[in-house]
């Protein structure tokens, strides 16, 4: 199925940015790989619609297997009974977000990013400590990047299927931070900084009103830019918390 485009061009410079606003803090979970077709004849989602389905399928695709391997490896019982419920609870989500999708006829991944199977690899070359600390540390800072961007488009979206699967996103992925939490190995002054908009928008307001008027089109081109920025920023939070473990 051909990639999500836009019927008409963005209504001014600022209504780009702002979609531009959620495609990046959903792009730092990685560059969309293949995508699994779902059922044809839906509506064209706009950028921010889009960018909360394919960031929570993304989310599912890698984390399932994270939980498993913590219920299957982790050190402490703690980290072993939260991967357990992590792998059950994404289950369920992946569901949900399948079933969004085929309402919508809309295309979503069918594979982790590149990056998430890199993950995925060091956990699996990882034991004892350092593992429940990747662990910990991987998932949460991934459930901080998605979290924002379900708040967002909840708020603004007009779709009812794209504001139930927020419904649903944002009840699983905000008892998934917790649970992380609760583990005492979040080390809280090294996480990502929030994405805020910039000066003299207002908030998530401004970020959810991406979704108001016709599809939003933002060109590949852009979206890698973002993606690019956004990982790196991601990405050196993430290395300097495990260069401590």
């Amino acid at each position: 199925m051909a990639p999500l485009r836009s019927a008409r061009r963005p209504r001014g410079h600022r209504s780009l940015r702002l979609a531009v606003l959620l495609v990046a803090v959903a792009a730092g979970l990685g560059p969309l790989p293949g995508v699994a077709v779902a059922a044809p004849g839906g509506q064209q989602l706009n950028a921010a619609d889009a960018a909360l389905l394919n960031g929570v399928r993304l989310a599912g695709l890698w984390e399932m297997p994270a939980g498993q391997m913590a219920a299957e490896k982790g050190q402490s019982p703690k980290v072993r009974e939260i991967g357990a419920g992590i792998a059950t609870e994404h289950e369920e989500l992946d569901r949900l977000t399948v079933e969004a999708a085929n309402k919508l006829g809309a295309s979503i991944p069918s594979d982790p990013t590149a990056e998430q199977k890199g993950w995925l690899t060091e956990m699996q070359t990882a034991s004892g400590a350092r593992f429940d600390q990747l662990f910990v540390t991987r998932l949460r800072v991934a459930h901080g990047k998605i979290f924002p961007v379900i708040g967002a488009v909840r708020a603004g979206t007009r779709d009812p299927v794209i504001r139930r699967l927020a419904d649903d996103a944002n009840r699983f992925v905000l008892h998934h931070m917790q649970m992380l939490e609760s583990t005492g190995l979040v080390r809280w002054p090294e996480l990502p900084p929030a994405a805020l908009p910039a000066p003299g928008e207002d908030g998530l307001l401004a970020a959810a009103s991406a979704n108001s008027g016709p599809p939003i089109g933002v060109s590949s081109t852009v979206v890698w830019l973002v993606f690019l920025a956004a990982l790196g920023t991601g990405g050196v939070a993430t290395y300097r918390i495990l260069r401590r473990t």
